[in-house]
């Protein structure tokens, strides 16, 4: 394995195939949660946190636990198991430490559990075969591309706050509508031969 092909996992997953403007995923906390750029860091640094996590564990059980066990069936069963033991983990340790940043996650935190980026994540390391290597990669720069999404979001929403938008198009329409033209940006990226 080389290094090139972790730079290309890795733009891969951050730009032209970032989970929330190409794949869709992950949009719940990324509408929730994107108020304040402050408590879009928060998550992103929590599904950071999951998601590299996850895809190194889920892909050990895997390829350690499932295959010699015959019991590949039972790998989506399995991989929602370790992601919410890991979302209780880092729940607990926001709660204990960072009770401010807790608070403001609310109940989006323990939604991470149910992300379906996270999810998809290390779905798409066994689908796509990746090593354990790749696999923690992708882990990592495909939530390092969620965070930065949702911190140029949550840009677009501080900037947002002062238009004033025909009333047709005030609250949710305008940010869905903010969304749209960001991943359409995003979109353009996707021509990019890798």
């Amino acid at each position: 394995m080389e290094f090139k092909e972790l730079l290309l996992i890795a733009f891969a997953a951050i730009v032209t195939e970032n989970f929330i403007f190409s794949r869709f995923m992950g949009i719940c906390p990324f509408l929730g949660v994107s108020e304040k750029p402050s408590t879009a860091a928060g998550m992103g640094f929590a599904v950071m946190f999951v998601m590299t996590l996850s895809s190194a564990l889920t892909w050990l059980v895997y390829h350690f636990v499932l295959i010699p066990n015959e019991l590949e069936y039972l790998q989506t069963i399995a991989f929602i198991l370790i992601i919410a033991s890991l979302v209780q983990i880092i729940e607990m340790f926001l709660k204990k430490f960072v009770p401010v940043l807790y608070r403001a996650l609310g109940v989006y935190l323990p939604l991470i559990t149910t992300n379906c980026a996270v999810l998809g994540s290390a779905l798409i390391n066994i689908q796509k075969d990746y090593s354990f290597i790749e696999s923690v990669t992708f882990g990592l720069t495909a939530a390092i591309g969620f965070t930065v999404a949702i911190l140029i979001f949550a840009g677009v929403r501080a900037r947002l706050r002062f238009a004033e938008p025909p009333k047709a198009f005030r609250g949710i329409p305008i940010l869905l509508l903010s969304a749209g033209l960001i991943a359409m940006a995003f979109s353009g990226f996707s021509g990019i031969s890798l």
